[in-house]
């Protein structure tokens, strides 16, 4: 694969793309945790009340999946935020062996709250931006995630036929 050139002089090499992009995130995800802890309240735990207001109830594996923590962890966020009165857990309809997470009325209150809060944060560390730059943004990275990820699993598919053909 070729490597980049120089356009009118800025690097638009792959590790310059990626350095950018780290350094913008980190920013950004300051502001995030900022805005959050000004909350009063974790990351974890916003996470799961803002998934649980925007998705509607979920099984407690699908929120997991949604919010990026382990089995382990959700359970204990979901513990935290009962014990609070912001969640309630049922039985799954579908599937007795799964439990179904929902925000009880007082949680439902409270993310609202904070995620209008929250927003309105990040609508400020993204001000730098016009709405039509964000727009554009957000379609490159959109695109860039995806043929990174697309990279990875075809390496990780390769790699396991390659430990395949090894073990023979």
């Amino acid at each position: 694969m070729p490597v980049a050139k120089p356009i009118d002089g800025v690097d638009t090499s792959g590790v310059h793309v990626w350095l950018v992009l780290w350094k913008a995130t980190r920013v950004l995800e300051e502001h995030g945790h900022r805005s959050i802890a000004s909350l009063e309240m974790g990351l974890s735990d916003f996470g799961v009340l803002e998934a649980l207001l925007h998705k509607g109830p979920l099984a407690i594996k699908d929120l997991g999946a949604k919010v990026l923590l382990t089995s382990g962890s959700i359970t204990t966020a979901v513990d935290r935020l009962e014990q609070r009165g912001l969640v309630e857990r049922g039985n799954d309809a579908n599937d007795r062996r799964s439990r179904i997470v929902r925000l009880t009325s007082v949680g439902r209150q409270m993310i609202r709250r904070a995620f209008a809060e929250h927003k309105l944060a990040m609508e400020e560390a993204a001000s730098g931006l016009s709405l039509q730059d964000r727009e554009r943004l957000i379609d490159l990275l959109r695109r860039l995630g995806q043929e990174a990820g697309r990279q990875l699993e075809e390496q990780k598919s390769a790699g396991d036929t390659k430990r395949r053909k090894e073990r023979k």
